[in-house]
């Protein structure tokens, strides 16, 4: 298929997902709430522990705010457009509903992202921005249309972060059938990108900055927007990071896709 009937394809998907949605609307609006609650117990996590050491390692309440609030953001992207790659596993392979995307014509990785948009991602999409929007008016921060490009560039690089490295780990699956302890693994890393790097021990910093780069979708865009003398490869470095682990994780999942066996289901 070409690749311009994508977009409208995906249209199409996401439309009916609505439609199936609407029909349990209590579903969707617990779905979508109960995320903001679950955030909710995270930050009144964070609030105690400033409200006890209100100068963590020289860092404010705010500005751990907004750090928590840009790394939301990115993670509602991949939940609400790739949460099915937690899925591969236990709903595709094992069940091996994953032959129809090989015999249809459009790309499977497209099919498999497609499939299903997760509405419980807009929670953290809501929560994210009204973080970082609370974050930025007690730190100062002017929104001039520059800043928000580089609000909008950097949330969507960090979404692609989160996607990459979902999408290569989920590619066990067609060999463990569960690829779900391998991707929880690498993701729930995440946690300690809601927190400004600095106040690790160098090595978690250089996970998360070269193995595990979460850091590029919280800290080092945070620090830039908080006007923190940042290096520009830091500051900037977002969506050359998301590109080229996109590339990679593509090529993991090429390679996994060339040794998937069905089951015969």
């Amino acid at each position: 298929m070409a690749l311009l009937n994508y977009p409208s394809l995906y249209w199409l998907f996401l439309k009916n997902r609505i439609k199936i949605l609407m029909e349990y609307r209590m579903n969707f609006l617990i779905g979508a709430t109960s995320t903001i609650m679950m955030q909710g117990a995270g930050l009144l996590a964070v609030w105690v522990i400033m409200s006890q050491i209100p100068d963590l390692n020289g860092w404010t309440l705010p500005q751990v705010l907004l750090i928590y609030g840009m790394i939301t953001l990115s993670k509602s992207i991949n939940h609400m457009f790739a949460d099915n790659l937690w899925t591969l596993g236990r709903d595709y392979v094992r069940t091996g509903q994953f032959d129809r995307f090989m015999v249809r014509p459009v790309d499977p990785l497209f099919h498999l992202l497609a499939d299903r948009f997760c509405h419980d991602g807009i929670g953290n999409f809501l929560v994210g921005g009204a973080l970082v929007g609370i974050a930025a008016g007690q730190l100062g921060i002017t929104w001039t249309l520059p800043t928000v490009l580089y609000l909008v560039v950097m949330v969507l690089s960090g979404g692609v972060i989160f996607i990459a490295l979902n999408l290569m780990t989920c590619v066990s699956a067609f060999w463990i059938m569960d690829s779900v302890p391998v991707t929880r693994v690498v993701f729930e890393m995440h946690e300690f990108a809601k927190y400004p790097l600095s106040i690790y021990p160098r090595a978690i910093g250089l996970l998360l900055t070269w193995a595990i780069p979460f850091g590029f979708a919280s800290y080092f865009p945070a620090a830039r927007l908080m006007g923190l003398a940042t290096p520009a490869w830091q500051a900037y470095g977002a969506p050359v990071v998301a590109g080229v682990l996109f590339v990679i994780a593509l090529q993991v999942w090429r390679f996994g896709l060339r040794h998937y066996g069905s089951t015969g289901t």
